[in-house]
């Protein structure tokens, strides 16, 4: 797997200072946070104080530019039917920026929407490099991918919410994705009715119970 794609490390925002970064990584757990669609960056830091605070987070910015402040995991096209080879390109971008960072004690991935659909294909393809998985609003992309198999045994903790009614990703592929990670995945779902395509507060207590119970 190949890509042109690549994420800047000088806008990834952390929670901690880069001078006590490397040290922080040895004995604390990172969690990396992924925006959705025409977000950035900022958006999802914002959630770092409502997060478990043993993590450093990080919050990295989508490599693919749409308009001044708005990136994309993926180039336009079908709602929640990205191309298999776009959503491998991105991937390989956050396996590459993991690779260039101080190892740290664990990984998690939390995503939302399109960062949502990242965590579950970046599970499909490296299992073993991550701890905990937590997809929000975010979507399985339909295809077979290097570690599917293997997922059937595997079988690593992945937290998924949505509004069965989001008005933004397809019902087909909320389906989809609940079927899925029902068979790869040991899974905890929950669905918040009424939150259109967002993040609620309960969510967010729901996804600490979650990370907190995942022994961080």
């Amino acid at each position: 797997m190949t890509s042109s794609l690549a994420i800047d490390p000088s806008i990834v925002v952390w929670s901690v200072p880069e001078s006590a970064r490397a040290q922080e990584l040895t004995t604390r757990p990172l969690l990396v946070l992924m925006h959705g669609r025409g977000s950035h960056e900022h958006d999802l830091y914002a959630l770092a104080p409502m997060l478990p605070p043993q993590f450093v987070i990080a919050a990295l910015r989508a490599p693919i530019e749409l308009a001044p402040g708005s990136y994309s995991w993926f180039p336009d096209g079908e709602p929640a039917r990205p191309s298999f080879a776009a959503a491998d390109a991105a991937v390989q971008a956050l396996f590459d920026w993991l690779d260039s960072i101080t190892s740290a004690a664990s990984i998690s991935l939390l995503g939302f929407s399109q960062g949502g659909a990242m965590t579950l294909h970046a599970l499909r393809h490296a299992p073993e490099r991550f701890a905990a998985f937590v997809n929000l609003a975010g979507f399985v992309i339909g295809g077979d991918a290097p570690a599917d198999s293997s997922l059937e045994t595997l079988r690593p903790p992945v937290f998924s919410g949505s509004d069965p009614a989001d008005p933004v990703i397809p019902a087909e592929a909320i389906a989809r994705t609940a079927e899925w990670l029902a068979s790869h995945s040991t899974l905890t779902e929950r669905h918040y009715a009424g939150i259109g395509h967002s993040i609620s507060r309960e969510e967010l207590e729901d996804v600490n119970r979650f990370l907190n119970g995942a022994g961080f």
